[in-house]
């Protein structure tokens, strides 16, 4: 009979560890006991560290930005797919939304999931203009 038991708190995950540790050390040949332990510990610990601990995918923009860093992919490169480098720019620094169009060319071009892609993200508050600034400072209503 395996000894295996769900894992509920931080003490349990500590003795699945600790069991799983074992066979790091001594691999279990594969299709015993052993090796079936080792597959059902493994699914309950990830289990557990998806729910303790889930990892959210990342936004839109950082997803763009991974991809650019992790395939080495320059600004200029990345514009024409936005249109040009200054919307480009306001899209990474959070100023500018991505249109269906670009979402669809960055799936296309970049792999990004489209469910990544789509997702609400925070963007950058709004500058307000030095006009509106003084009027606001001054009580001026602007009618």
């Amino acid at each position: 009979m395996m000894d295996i038991r769900p894992i509920r708190t931080e003490a349990d995950y500590d003795w699945a560890l600790a069991e799983v540790e074992q066979y790091f050390v001594h691999e279990p040949e594969p299709g015993t006991d052993e090796a079936d332990r080792f597959d059902v510990l493994s699914s309950l610990i990830e289990a557990y560290e998806a729910k303790a601990w889930p990892i959210e995918a990342p936004d839109a923009v950082d997803a763009v930005k991974a991809v650019m860093a992790d395939r080495h992919i320059s600004r200029e490169k990345l514009a024409p797919v936005f249109g040009s480098k200054s919307r480009l720019s306001e899209f990474l620094n959070r100023r500018r939304g991505l249109t269906m169009a670009v979402a669809n060319r960055l799936h296309d071009e970049l792999q990004i999931p489209a469910s990544v892609l789509i997702r609400p993200y925070t963007m950058a508050p709004r500058a307000t203009s030095r006009k509106k600034q003084e009027k606001a400072w001054s009580g001026e209503t602007g009618a």
